[in-house]
């Protein structure tokens, strides 16, 4: 890129000075274009979707998830695709498959929260995750932690996750309604 805009600093005829102009009005709107692009994925991600398929269960519904996450450029992109993958590894037949899958998306999980501790979805995730992970992975010592962080920022989290906690606790042994 410096060398594109060290070359365009010196030109030498009135020709060369309007094609110089043109490829920087282009790389302009091409970036700018890229910038735009990234915004309307932003929005046009849908998270209340996102987690209906989260509790649906159905692998291909979770399959075309993943495929929309690999799309846009969110925040929670790394948190969200760790979840599906665990969440996934549940629907597998084929138990190599399923650790595999599970581990893939423990990696992306812990990750975000390695990168965003504070990030109480993030923590209400995994919860959902440890709550009904098999004994076998190992994966519930933040279990009460989680429990407790969801507890303290509740009030913090949009509306839309809010009601997602709130329907997801009149199911879970770990979250109570009366608690929110």
């Amino acid at each position: 890129m410096m060398i594109i805009i060290m070359s365009l600093s010196l030109p030498s005829t009135r020709f060369e000075l309007t094609l110089k102009l043109k490829i920087l009005f282009l790389l302009f709107f091409i970036l700018w274009g890229g910038m735009m692009r990234g915004e309307s994925l932003k929005e046009d991600f849908d998270k209340p979707g996102f987690y209906e398929v989260l509790a649906s269960g159905k692998l291909s519904d979770i399959d075309k998830e993943l495929d929309l996450l690999n799309t846009v450029s969110i925040p929670e992109k790394e948190a969200y695709e760790g979840t599906l993958l665990m969440r996934k590894s549940g629907l597998l037949k084929i138990p190599a498959e399923k650790l595999r899958f599970f581990k893939k998306g423990r990696i992306k999980l812990e990750g975000a929260l390695l990168k965003d501790s504070g990030n109480c979805e993030y923590h209400f995730l995994r919860l959902t995750i440890q709550e009904h992970a098999p004994k076998v992975v190992k994966y519930s010592a933040e279990l009460e932690n989680d429990k407790q962080y969801i507890l303290k920022y509740f009030k913090d989290l949009s509306p839309i996750v809010q009601q997602v906690i709130i329907n997801y606790s009149k199911n879970s042994k770990i979250l109570n309604p009366a608690d929110f």
